[in-house]
């Protein structure tokens, strides 16, 4: 059996229960994927993108929906040793990759500190949508997993004063026609991770040449990370506390709210109190 093989196989095998049996709930529960659709599966070189290609893969393999999928690599100005690790990876697993370049890493290089992930995911997302748009897709696919939803919904609480969450699909605002997709959505980080371990991989972390420059001041200003901090602490006294948050945002009361926002407007609970 090729190495690539054995990959697989611990995929449906080894993590049925904790990969697999999430990434296909997720694909079903939230109809990210439907019949002639074509997606462009964005591998960014982490252990994330390069696991959602695979999972993919597998779907058109066994799944009974019929859909077209491209596997595309966005070079946004990588050092040469962190780009054959995305080749390299990307022969390993068996992966057809596409690389298309842009200065995305140049752009960012200018900007403050603070500011600079931030406009790098915003620059990259209007890149991917483009490129897919070329490609005659309908949609994207990105790694995100478990963990950034929850973590992205004590951000916007603790730092944007609101209650939202990362979605697991979403409209373009700006490419008529197209959509991103999450379908990583309820694998949790700690499975990814141990996949990774078990087959003994390695991938990319962040590999923007500003934050290598700047890793010690970046990483005393994120928030991303101090969130997750927090929640690693928390569930030392309750191991379900990341799944508690996850529930809660699906499980909103909005009769125990005291204002909603909708299409951009806000309605306070007194409009319908004395209702």
């Amino acid at each position: 059996m090729e190495r690539y093989q054995e990959i697989e196989r611990s995929i449906i095998k080894k993590y049925r229960k904790d990969i697999w049996s999430r990434f296909v709930k997720a694909v079903k529960d939230y109809e990210l994927i439907q019949e002639n659709d074509k997606i462009m599966v964005c591998i960014s070189g982490g252990k994330d993108s390069f696991l959602l290609a695979k999972c993919i893969q597998e779907l058109k393999r066994h799944g009974n929906i019929s859909f077209e999928a491209l596997y595309v690599v966005m070079d946004p100005g990588y050092r040469k040793e962190h780009y054959d690790m995305i080749i390299e990876n990307a022969k390993i697993l068996n992966i057809p990759i596409e690389v298309f370049k842009s200065d995305i890493f140049s752009s960012v290089s200018q900007v403050d500190l603070k500011s600079a992930c931030y406009l790098c995911a915003r620059m990259r997302r209007g890149c991917l949508y483009h490129k897919a748009q070329t490609l005659g897709c309908n949609k994207i696919a990105l790694g995100h997993h478990f963990n950034d939803v929850i973590e992205t919904t004590l951000l916007s609480m603790f730092y944007a004063s609101e209650c939202k969450t990362m979605m697991p699909k979403l409209h373009s605002d700006h490419f008529e026609g197209m959509e991103l997709i999450r379908p990583l959505y309820l694998v949790k980080e700690e499975d990814i991770l141990s996949w990774k371990d078990t087959n003994q991989l390695t991938f990319l972390n962040c590999a923007c040449r500003f934050t290598e420059i700047s890793k010690d001041n970046l990483e005393g200003i994120s928030k991303r990370k101090e969130v997750k901090t927090l929640i690693q602490n928390l569930k030392k006294t309750n191991p379900k506390i990341d799944d508690h948050i996850f529930k809660a945002i699906d499980n909103v009361n909005v009769d125990c709210i005291l204002g909603i926002k909708k299409e951009g407007v806000y309605h306070s609970f007194l409009e319908h109190y004395d209702q």
